[in-house]
């Protein structure tokens, strides 16, 4: 690939978020010159999610790096064996391996924001009072904003993931990965854990589960240098 070449950044949303959770990083990296898209999809089942990916970098140049949070980088494994991906960024998120679910990871290490959300209507809704182990260190009114555009999944999203040993992306694709050290959603020592079996490039950050709203400036850092090796290769 020539060094001139620049790839295409696809983020994938998490639970309770859509695509506008990283709106204070895709300014600067699309000043980078970069084409960025964040993609949109419903929470409905993990496989129209995946779908959803395919679709999106349908509409984007080739190579892609995907950026997923949370259960985004359920995600992004399952979608990033497609030809086009050439490198993953998960930030403080799941990564299932084959046979393996997202509930199950969430198990080994459980974390104190479910319970603080409720079932209704099939969905899974974050109580109010929950968005202090989702973004605590936000300020108020931040929290209060990302509490009245959370957007609930499906109830039964997170048991869905069931991959081949063929679809794990991240054995196949080079991977970074933030941790957050104060997060109360995936908890940091499942990030560890799963940030040390992909052998990914890990940097840490103080934060809460969301880094990319809380310290734009370290997601973004971690991205460029995803972009940099992509660039080289």
């Amino acid at each position: 690939m020539s060094k001139k070449s620049k790839p295409t950044i696809i983020f994938c949303h998490g639970l309770w978020a859509d695509g506008s959770c990283f709106s204070k990083v895709i300014p600067t990296l699309q000043a980078d010159g970069l084409e960025v898209i964040a993609v949109q999809y419903g929470l409905d089942s993990y496989e129209e999610d995946l779908a959803t990916i395919r679709r999106t970098m349908n509409r984007v140049g080739s190579p892609v790096i995907l950026v997923g949070h949370s259960y985004g980088g359920a995600t992004i494994t399952g979608a990033g064996m497609d030809a086009r991906v050439a490198a993953l960024v998960y930030i403080s998120a799941v990564a299932p391996d084959a046979g393996e679910t997202v509930q199950e990871q969430l198990n080994k290490y459980p974390s104190d924001i479910f319970g603080y959300v409720e079932i209704a209507d099939d969905r899974a809704w974050l109580r109010p009072d929950g968005t202090r182990f989702f973004c605590g260190d936000l300020p108020d009114e931040e929290q209060k904003l990302v509490w009245a555009t959370h957007f609930a999944p499906d109830a039964d999203v997170l048991n869905q993931q069931k991959l081949t040993s063929d679809q794990v992306a991240w054995r196949h694709k080079p991977s970074w990965y933030v941790l957050a050290t104060q997060d109360h959603t995936v908890h940091p020592d499942l990030q560890r854990w799963v940030s040390s079996r992909m052998g990914a490039q890990v940097t840490e950050v103080a934060s809460s589960h969301v880094p990319m709203l809380s310290q734009p400036d370290v997601v973004i850092g971690v991205i460029r240098m995803a972009v940099a090796a992509v660039q080289d290769s």
